[in-house]
Protein backbone atom coordinates (compact mmCIF):
# COMPACT_ATOMS: atom_id res chain seq x y z
CA UNK A 1 0.00 0.00 0.00
CA UNK A 2 2.74 2.44 0.77
CA UNK A 3 4.25 1.73 -2.40
CA UNK A 4 1.01 2.58 -4.44
CA UNK A 5 0.57 5.27 -2.17
CA UNK A 6 4.03 6.65 -3.30
CA UNK A 7 3.11 6.01 -6.60
CA UNK A 8 0.42 7.85 -6.83
CA UNK A 9 2.10 10.67 -5.60
CA UNK A 10 5.27 10.61 -7.60
CA UNK A 11 2.56 10.27 -10.86
CA UNK A 12 0.84 13.51 -9.52
CA UNK A 13 3.82 15.01 -9.42
CA UNK A 14 5.65 14.26 -12.52
CA UNK A 15 1.79 15.26 -14.34
CA UNK A 16 2.34 18.65 -12.19
CA UNK A 17 5.54 19.46 -13.88
CA UNK A 18 4.74 18.26 -17.36
CA UNK A 19 2.05 20.55 -16.89
CA UNK A 20 3.88 23.12 -16.11
CA UNK A 21 6.88 22.23 -18.60
CA UNK A 22 3.90 22.50 -21.15
CA UNK A 23 3.14 26.02 -20.01
CA UNK A 24 7.14 27.08 -20.08
CA UNK A 25 6.98 25.85 -23.87
CA UNK A 26 3.80 27.48 -24.54
CA UNK A 27 5.13 30.57 -23.25
CA UNK A 28 8.30 30.23 -25.00
CA UNK A 29 6.97 29.62 -28.10
CA UNK A 30 4.99 32.51 -27.95
CA UNK A 31 7.37 34.98 -27.32
CA UNK A 32 9.22 33.57 -29.92
CA UNK A 33 6.37 33.69 -32.17
CA UNK A 34 6.00 37.76 -31.25
CA UNK A 35 9.54 37.98 -31.90
CA UNK A 36 9.80 36.42 -34.89
CA UNK A 37 6.79 38.60 -36.18
CA UNK A 38 8.50 41.53 -34.47
CA UNK A 39 11.70 40.50 -36.90
CA UNK A 40 9.03 40.20 -40.25
CA UNK A 41 7.33 43.37 -39.50
CA UNK A 42 11.02 45.07 -39.14
CA UNK A 43 12.49 43.27 -42.23
CA UNK A 44 9.11 44.10 -44.10
CA UNK A 45 9.87 47.98 -43.79
CA UNK A 46 13.16 47.86 -44.37
CA UNK A 47 12.31 46.03 -47.81
CA UNK A 48 9.85 48.76 -48.38
CA UNK A 49 12.23 51.94 -47.71
CA UNK A 50 14.64 50.17 -50.05
CA UNK A 51 12.12 49.78 -52.82
CA UNK A 52 10.67 53.39 -52.00
CA UNK A 53 14.93 54.33 -52.22
CA UNK A 54 14.84 52.91 -55.12
CA UNK A 55 11.85 54.49 -57.16
CA UNK A 56 11.51 57.89 -58.55
CA UNK A 57 11.07 60.44 -59.57
CA UNK A 58 14.66 60.89 -60.57
CA UNK A 59 17.23 63.43 -60.52
CA UNK A 60 19.43 63.64 -63.59
CA UNK A 61 22.34 63.15 -61.88
CA UNK A 62 21.02 60.03 -60.60
CA UNK A 63 23.64 56.96 -62.04
CA UNK A 64 20.17 54.91 -61.79
CA UNK A 65 18.20 57.63 -63.41
CA UNK A 66 16.10 56.12 -66.87
CA UNK A 67 17.57 56.58 -70.17
CA UNK A 68 16.16 59.80 -71.48
CA UNK A 69 17.03 59.50 -75.02
CA UNK A 70 13.36 58.93 -75.90
CA UNK A 71 11.74 61.10 -73.10
CA UNK A 72 10.15 64.68 -73.88
CA UNK A 73 12.36 67.60 -72.93
CA UNK A 74 10.21 70.47 -71.21
CA UNK A 75 13.00 72.12 -69.64
CA UNK A 76 13.19 71.32 -65.69
CA UNK A 77 11.00 67.67 -66.41
CA UNK A 78 12.40 64.85 -68.92
CA UNK A 79 8.96 63.28 -69.36
CA UNK A 80 8.35 59.55 -70.43
CA UNK A 81 6.12 58.95 -73.25
CA UNK A 82 2.71 57.19 -72.25
CA UNK A 83 0.28 55.94 -74.83
CA UNK A 84 -3.11 57.45 -74.69
CA UNK A 85 -1.93 60.91 -72.64
CA UNK A 86 -2.25 64.16 -73.56
CA UNK A 87 0.34 67.19 -72.45
CA UNK A 88 -1.10 70.40 -71.84
CA UNK A 89 1.51 72.94 -70.30
CA UNK A 90 -0.07 76.47 -68.19
CA UNK A 91 1.81 79.46 -69.15
CA UNK A 92 1.88 82.87 -68.04
CA UNK A 93 -0.11 84.96 -70.26
CA UNK A 94 2.45 87.72 -70.42
CA UNK A 95 5.79 86.35 -70.39
CA UNK A 96 4.85 83.20 -71.86
CA UNK A 97 6.89 81.49 -69.09
CA UNK A 98 5.72 78.19 -68.42
CA UNK A 99 4.49 77.57 -64.86
CA UNK A 100 3.80 73.90 -65.06
CA UNK A 101 2.54 70.88 -67.02
CA UNK A 102 -0.71 68.54 -66.84
CA UNK A 103 -0.75 65.29 -68.01
CA UNK A 104 -4.20 64.17 -68.73
CA UNK A 105 -5.07 60.06 -69.04
CA UNK A 106 -8.47 58.33 -69.20
CA UNK A 107 -11.02 60.90 -66.77
CA UNK A 108 -7.81 61.73 -64.80
CA UNK A 109 -4.99 64.31 -64.63
CA UNK A 110 -1.24 64.58 -63.06
CA UNK A 111 -0.13 68.08 -62.93
CA UNK A 112 3.58 68.83 -62.42
CA UNK A 113 5.41 71.74 -61.03
CA UNK A 114 9.06 71.27 -59.86
CA UNK A 115 10.56 73.90 -57.14
CA UNK A 116 13.81 74.93 -55.81
CA UNK A 117 14.38 73.62 -52.45
CA UNK A 118 17.33 74.49 -49.92
CA UNK A 119 20.32 71.99 -50.11
CA UNK A 120 20.57 70.86 -46.41
CA UNK A 121 17.05 69.52 -46.02
CA UNK A 122 13.49 68.69 -47.99
CA UNK A 123 10.82 71.09 -48.72
CA UNK A 124 7.51 69.02 -48.94
CA UNK A 125 7.54 68.63 -45.54
CA UNK A 126 7.01 72.23 -45.04
CA UNK A 127 4.57 72.25 -48.15
CA UNK A 128 2.40 69.79 -46.69
CA UNK A 129 2.06 71.44 -42.93
CA UNK A 130 1.69 74.95 -44.54
CA UNK A 131 -1.87 72.97 -47.03
CA UNK A 132 -2.55 71.36 -44.15
CA UNK A 133 -3.02 74.38 -41.79
CA UNK A 134 -4.66 76.49 -44.66
CA UNK A 135 -7.16 73.67 -45.79
CA UNK A 136 -9.07 71.85 -42.65
CA UNK A 137 -10.50 69.69 -44.75
CA UNK A 138 -7.32 68.07 -45.85
CA UNK A 139 -6.00 64.93 -44.67
CA UNK A 140 -2.76 63.64 -44.14
CA UNK A 141 -1.94 59.59 -45.25
CA UNK A 142 0.43 57.34 -46.09
CA UNK A 143 0.83 56.74 -50.13
CA UNK A 144 3.31 55.02 -52.86
CA UNK A 145 5.76 58.21 -52.47
CA UNK A 146 5.25 58.51 -48.88
CA UNK A 147 3.54 60.90 -46.70
CA UNK A 148 0.24 62.56 -49.12
CA UNK A 149 -2.38 64.60 -48.65
CA UNK A 150 -6.19 64.29 -49.82
CA UNK A 151 -7.69 67.06 -50.75
CA UNK A 152 -11.37 68.08 -51.93
CA UNK A 153 -11.64 70.96 -54.33
CA UNK A 154 -15.24 72.77 -55.29
CA UNK A 155 -15.10 72.65 -59.33
CA UNK A 156 -17.95 74.21 -61.13
CA UNK A 157 -19.92 73.75 -57.86
CA UNK A 158 -19.26 70.27 -57.17
CA UNK A 159 -16.38 68.66 -54.58
CA UNK A 160 -13.93 66.80 -55.79
CA UNK A 161 -11.03 64.89 -54.25
CA UNK A 162 -7.67 65.73 -54.89
CA UNK A 163 -4.39 63.59 -53.97
CA UNK A 164 -1.00 65.82 -53.41
CA UNK A 165 2.22 64.32 -53.82
CA UNK A 166 5.37 65.56 -52.96
CA UNK A 167 8.95 64.42 -53.74
CA UNK A 168 12.38 65.97 -52.47
CA UNK A 169 15.37 65.60 -54.48
CA UNK A 170 18.83 67.56 -54.59
CA UNK A 171 17.85 70.89 -54.70
CA UNK A 172 14.32 70.15 -55.84
CA UNK A 173 10.97 69.58 -54.73
CA UNK A 174 8.50 68.16 -57.18
CA UNK A 175 4.34 68.62 -56.56
CA UNK A 176 2.28 65.90 -57.95
CA UNK A 177 -1.49 66.72 -57.94
CA UNK A 178 -3.59 63.73 -59.16
CA UNK A 179 -7.30 64.48 -60.18
CA UNK A 180 -10.19 62.24 -61.27
CA UNK A 181 -10.28 58.42 -60.36
CA UNK A 182 -6.17 58.72 -59.92
CA UNK A 183 -7.15 60.62 -56.39
CA UNK A 184 -9.28 57.44 -55.20
CA UNK A 185 -7.56 54.13 -56.95
CA UNK A 186 -7.58 51.69 -59.57
CA UNK A 187 -5.86 51.46 -63.13
CA UNK A 188 -5.39 54.69 -64.01
CA UNK A 189 -3.80 55.81 -60.50
CA UNK A 190 -1.18 53.28 -60.94
CA UNK A 191 -1.07 54.33 -64.76
CA UNK A 192 -0.41 58.12 -63.72
CA UNK A 193 1.80 56.84 -59.87
CA UNK A 194 3.74 54.76 -62.64
CA UNK A 195 4.36 58.04 -64.89
CA UNK A 196 5.87 59.81 -62.20
CA UNK A 197 8.25 57.42 -60.93
CA UNK A 198 9.53 57.27 -64.07
CA UNK A 199 10.09 61.24 -64.61
CA UNK A 200 13.38 62.67 -64.51
CA UNK A 201 13.95 65.90 -62.60
CA UNK A 202 16.94 68.86 -64.31
CA UNK A 203 17.60 70.80 -61.84
CA UNK A 204 20.43 72.66 -63.39
CA UNK A 205 23.15 74.98 -61.60
CA UNK A 206 21.17 78.14 -61.73
CA UNK A 207 20.58 79.96 -58.12
CA UNK A 208 16.89 79.75 -57.02
CA UNK A 209 15.24 80.74 -53.89
CA UNK A 210 13.13 78.17 -52.02
CA UNK A 211 9.96 77.73 -53.48
CA UNK A 212 10.83 79.06 -57.19
CA UNK A 213 9.78 77.42 -60.19
CA UNK A 214 12.75 75.46 -61.69
CA UNK A 215 12.60 76.73 -65.11
CA UNK A 216 10.76 75.31 -67.95
CA UNK A 217 10.31 75.78 -71.68
CA UNK A 218 8.31 74.71 -74.85
CA UNK A 219 8.79 70.59 -75.58
CA UNK A 220 11.46 69.34 -77.43
CA UNK A 221 10.99 66.25 -78.80
CA UNK A 222 13.79 63.67 -79.17
CA UNK A 223 13.72 63.78 -82.98
CA UNK A 224 14.13 67.57 -82.41
CA UNK A 225 17.22 66.90 -79.82
CA UNK A 226 18.40 64.61 -82.37
CA UNK A 227 18.43 66.76 -85.14
CA UNK A 228 20.11 69.42 -82.93
CA UNK A 229 22.84 67.28 -82.36
CA UNK A 230 23.48 66.53 -86.05
CA UNK A 231 23.54 70.30 -87.29
CA UNK A 232 26.00 70.76 -84.43
CA UNK A 233 28.28 68.13 -85.42
CA UNK A 234 27.71 68.57 -89.13
CA UNK A 235 29.03 72.45 -87.56
CA UNK A 236 31.68 71.24 -86.14
CA UNK A 237 33.04 69.22 -89.79
CA UNK A 238 32.33 71.87 -91.43
CA UNK A 239 34.21 74.55 -89.45
CA UNK A 240 36.84 71.45 -88.91
CA UNK A 241 37.36 71.92 -92.57
CA UNK A 242 38.24 75.78 -93.07
CA UNK A 243 41.91 76.03 -94.39
CA UNK A 244 44.31 77.13 -91.86
CA UNK A 245 41.11 78.07 -89.63
CA UNK A 246 42.70 79.99 -86.23
CA UNK A 247 41.87 79.36 -83.22
CA UNK A 248 39.84 81.91 -80.52
CA UNK A 249 38.21 84.85 -81.24
CA UNK A 250 37.86 85.89 -84.81
CA UNK A 251 38.20 89.58 -86.00
CA UNK A 252 36.18 90.99 -88.89
CA UNK A 253 38.64 89.79 -91.40
CA UNK A 254 38.16 86.39 -90.14
CA UNK A 255 34.85 86.75 -89.90
CA UNK A 256 34.26 87.39 -93.35
CA UNK A 257 36.51 84.43 -94.81
CA UNK A 258 34.43 81.70 -92.07
CA UNK A 259 31.12 82.77 -93.74
CA UNK A 260 32.28 82.75 -96.89
CA UNK A 261 33.75 79.49 -96.70
CA UNK A 262 30.58 78.37 -94.80
CA UNK A 263 28.10 79.95 -98.10
CA UNK A 264 30.59 77.86 -100.83
CA UNK A 265 29.22 75.22 -102.93
CA UNK A 266 26.79 72.34 -100.95
CA UNK A 267 28.43 72.98 -97.72
CA UNK A 268 25.44 76.20 -97.48
CA UNK A 269 22.26 73.73 -97.54
CA UNK A 270 23.41 71.94 -94.56
CA UNK A 271 23.91 75.27 -92.28
CA UNK A 272 20.87 76.08 -90.74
Amino acid sequence: MGLFGFGKKRAKKQAEEAVEESKDVEKSTEKSDQTSQADRDETAAEQDEAEQSGKGPWDSMDSDAPDTDEYLDIGALMLPFLKGSELRLKANSQTGDVLGATITYGSSSLELEPFAAPKSLGLWDEVRADLLKANPSCKEVDGVFGKELTLPVKVKGKNLLTRVVGVDGPRWMLRGIFSGPAAKGGKEKDVLDGYLADLVVVRGDEPLAPRDLVPMHAPITPNQRRGEAEDSESKDDENAQIPGRPEGPFDSDQQTEVKTTLSRGPMFSEVR
